[in-house]
């Protein structure tokens, strides 16, 4: 159950680069919690997926030996549900219909999640460095949480200079 858990159902184990595909499978998640309970479903699915993939990845890497194994994607299915928040948000705020898909803004946070967890600037980077499962997770919550800040900034700047 950890493996299934801490891969996202396996993502994590296709190959190359398993982060990004556990960052793409994300997004068809998140828009679905999106579609079927709204903004406030995405962040309890959030907790909830941050606390059971902290649970798998101690499990798992715990029966692994290796501390951060690249196949645990369930840290960035984590940081992915925290950069398009803002996204849900926005439009549970503005009573858009759940089935709409803004495409630019879900593309924009999935490239801002990307670049923050792949170069780590500093608190990314000095979560990665910490052990156990929490740093495993924690690396990619505040990786989630720049790509929020860089897509509500890409937002203003779209909604309020470009148009």
């Amino acid at each position: 159950m950890s493996k299934l858990i801490a891969t996202f159902f396996y993502v994590g184990l296709l190959k190359p680069a398993p982060g990004t595909w556990g960052s793409a499978a994300a997004i068809p998640a998140a828009w679905l919690i999106h579609w079927g309970f709204g903004f406030p479903g995405l962040m309890v699915a959030t907790a909830l997926t941050y606390y059971i993939g902290w649970w798998a990845t101690a499990r798992y890497t715990a029966a692994t030996g290796n501390h951060d194994p690249s196949e645990v994607v369930i840290d960035e299915v984590v940081g992915m549900f925290i950069a398009l928040a803002p996204l849900s948000a926005g439009m549970w705020h503005l009573g858009l219909e759940p089935h709409v898909f803004p495409y630019p803004g879900w593309v924009g946070g999935f490239l801002a999640f990307r670049l923050f967890d792949i170069w780590k600037p500093g608190p990314v980077g000095w979560a990665d460095r910490k052990s156990g499962a929490h740093g495993v997770m924690l690396d990619d919550v505040i990786a989630g949480i720049m790509a929020a800040v860089a897509v509500v900034a890409a937002a203003a700047f779209s909604h309020l200079v470009l148009m």
